[in-house]
């Protein structure tokens, strides 16, 4: 029993390593060719490409304050969100623990950036024509895709568990 359970924190803390690493590894490429070319504009496709901005607020840029007061106080909230999410995966026995590790993941990898630059580097651009979506990066999508299979798991796990109870 604790071998297991051994083993499935240290597989989980694999997935949570692994999605931090590649989060980590992208932003460093690219904050090299930023600092090889003096800024980051690549044409990839005629939806993609990679610009580097630095944002100072959570996913995609939202709660961007200038005041250290404010960016410090959510860097904090994020940071007892974090304990929260771990809280979870620790709770959780069914296929949402996997999601809450992607969260867990590109949040971390996130909040490093936070903490070590004072900003976190996004630099995917998705775009059609001339709507671009917001830019981001690797732990955005990690933490994106975490929340979202989260809400349809809640929907379909909640609804089965109903007709089962029934």
């Amino acid at each position: 029993m604790l071998k297991n359970s051994l083993q499935k924190i240290l597989f989980y803390l694999f997935i949570v390593v692994l999605i931090f690493f590649l989060d980590r590894f992208s932003k460093i490429y690219i904050l090299n060719l930023a600092e090889l070319n003096n800024s980051v504009d690549i044409y990839l496709s005629s939806f993609l490409n990679l610009y580097l901005i630095w944002n100072k607020g959570i996913a995609f840029g939202l709660l961007s304050f200038e005041q250290n007061l404010i960016y410090n106080l959510i860097t904090l909230l994020i940071s007892v969100i974090n304990i929260f999410i771990i809280f979870l995966i620790i709770k959780t026995k069914d296929i949402r623990v996997y999601f809450l590790i992607f969260i867990l993941g590109g949040s971390l990898g996130n909040l490093f950036d936070r903490v070590y630059y004072t900003s976190v580097p996004d630099f995917i651009d998705f775009h059609i024509g001339n709507f671009h979506w917001f830019i981001f990066n690797v732990a955005d999508i990690f933490i994106t895709l975490g929340i979202v299979c989260l809400i349809l798991a809640e929907i379909f796990l909640n609804k089965k568990d109903k007709n089962e109870v029934k």
